[in-house]
C-alpha cells in the first residue's frame, strides 16, 4: 500500500511525494507519505474533522487527500466515528503501534519458542552421536586373540549382539557333530530373532552326513547355505562391522577385524563368492556340482599341485582326492597327474590348430 492509496494515482516526485515501501510479510504496512503526515497533523490539531473538507482545508487534490486518509486509517492513526463515518478523529501513535506491532511480536515470540523447542529436542541426540563417535574411534582395527576360550566367548557375545546379518565361510570338509550341534543352537536363536544367516561350504561338505543334517535343520529355520569348489578362507562377519578370521600360525587363535574398510572388503569378497556358489542339496552324486569339483582338481593338477595340496584346497580327504584323480586319469587316458591336467585343459579349449605343412 502506498501513501496514495491502493487504487490512487502513482506518486509524483515533483509534488514531494515519496513512494511507499512494503515489507515481504503477510502483515506488512505502508510507510507514511508527506501528504499523510500533513493530514494527520491537521486532524490532531482540530481533534475531529470531516473527511470531505480536508482537501480544501489543506489545499490538496481530492485524490491525494483520499489516499492519505486511506493510509492513515490503515495504520490505525485515524478512525471514523461509528455514528458518522465521514468524521475522522486521531489515534495516539503509541496505541497504533501497540495494535499493529503486538500481533507481529506475538508471532515472532511463537517462532522463537519453536526454534528453542527444536534446538532443545535435537540437542538431546548430541550425547548419543558423541558416544558413537567415541566408540568408533576407540575401536581397535585389528586384535589378535590367542586364547581359544576367549575366541569362543567373543563369537558367542557377537552372536548375541548381532541384529541384522551374519556371514560365515567354512572351507574344508564337514565339521564334527559336536561342533555342528553347538553351532545349531547358537545359530537357531539368531535366526529366530530375525537375523539373516548366509553360510558358504565347499562342495565336498555335501558328502558329510552330519553336515547334511545340520544344513537341513538350519534351512528349515530360514538359513541360506551354498557351496563352492574353492573358498577364499575361513571367516565369520557380524552385521558388516566385525570379522573374525583364523590366525595364520596358531589354530586356536583368531584375528578380530573392526577396521571399516577391511571389513567392507571381506564382506564384498564373501558376497562375490556367494553369487558364484550353488544352493546346498545333499543328493548331488551326478549333479553339475560333482563335475565342478573334478574340474577344480584338473585345474589344480595342471598348475602342478601335489595330491595333498589339492585335497586341502578343495576340503576333501586325501583318499577321496586320489580317487577322483584316478577316475580323471582313466577318463583322459593320462599317464601322470600333470598330463591329466594338461590333457583336460587342451580338451576344454577345443581342437588345436593345424600345423603348417601338416
Amino acid at each position: 500500500m502506498s501513501g496514495d492509496g491502493e487504487n490512487g494515482p502513482p506518486p509524483d516526485p515533483e509534488r514531494g511525494e515519496r513512494p511507499t515501501v512494503t515489507g515481504g510479510g503477510p502483515t506488512a504496512v505502508a510507510q507514511l507519505s508527506e501528504d499523510a503526515v500533513r493530514v494527520f497533523r491537521w486532524v490532531s490539531d482540530h481533534g475531529v474533522c470531516a473527511a470531505r473538507t480536508l482537501g480544501e482545508a489543506l489545499g490538496l487534490p481530492e485524490a491525494r487527500t483520499a489516499s492519505a486518509v486511506t493510509t492513515l486509517t490503515g495504520l490505525l492513526l485515524l478512525r471514523r466515528l461509528p455514528d458518522d463515518p465521514d468524521l475522522l478523529v486521531p489515534v495516539a501513535p503509541d496505541a497504533a503501534i501497540a495494535a499493529l506491532v503486538a500481533p507481529q511480536e506475538a508471532a515472532l515470540r511463537r517462532q522463537l519458542a519453536e526454534i528453542d523447542r527444536l534446538r532443545g529436542e535435537l540437542a538431546l541426540l548430541t550425547p548419543f552421536y558423541a558416544e558413537g563417535q567415541r566408540r568408533r574411534q576407540g575401536r581397535t582395527p585389528l586384535t589378535v586373540v590367542t586364547d581359544l576360550q576367549t575366541v569362543v566367548g567373543m563369537i558367542t557375545e557377537a552372536t548375541i549382539r548381532c541384529a541384522q546379518e551374519v556371514r560365515t565361510c567354512h572351507p574344508g570338509g564337514g565339521r564334527s557333530p559336536a561342533l555342528l550341534e553347538q553351532a545349531y543352537i547358537r545359530d537357531r536363536d539368531m535366526l529366530r530373532r530375525g537375523v539373516r544367516m548366509r553360510t558358504l561350504y565347499q562342495h565336498t561338505a555335501r558328502y558329510h552326513l552330519p553336515t547334511q543334517e545340520y544344513a537341513r535343520r538350519m534351512t528349515d529355520e530360514g538359513a541360506e547355505i551354498r557351496t563352492l569348489s574353492e573358498l577364499f578362507g575361513r571367516m565369520v562377519a557380524f552385521d558388516g562391522e566385525t570379522v573374525l578370521i583364523p590366525h595364520q600360525d596358531d589354530p586356536d587363535a583368531a584375528v578380530v577385524i573392526q577396521d571399516p574398510s577391511t571389513v567392507a572388503y571381506l564382506c564384498a569378497t564373501f558376497d562375490h563368492a556367494w553369487s558364484l556358489a550353488e544352493p546346498y542339496h545333499p543328493a548331488w552324486t551326478e549333479s553339475p556340482v560333482r563335475d565342478e569339483v573334478k574340474q577344480a582338481i584338473v585345474r589344480l593338477l595342471a598348475e602342478g599341485m601335489k595330491d595333498e595340496m589339492v585335497a586341502r584346497r578343495l576340503g576333501m580327504s586325501l583318499r577321496t582326492c586320489r580317487k577322483h584323480i584316478a577316475e580323471i586319469m582313466e577318463q583322459l587316458g593320462a599317464a601322470s597327474r600333470f598330463q591329466a591336467g594338461y590333457l583336460a585343459r587342451v580338451e576344454s579349449s577345443g581342437p588345436a590348430p593345424a600345423q603348417p605343412g601338416g
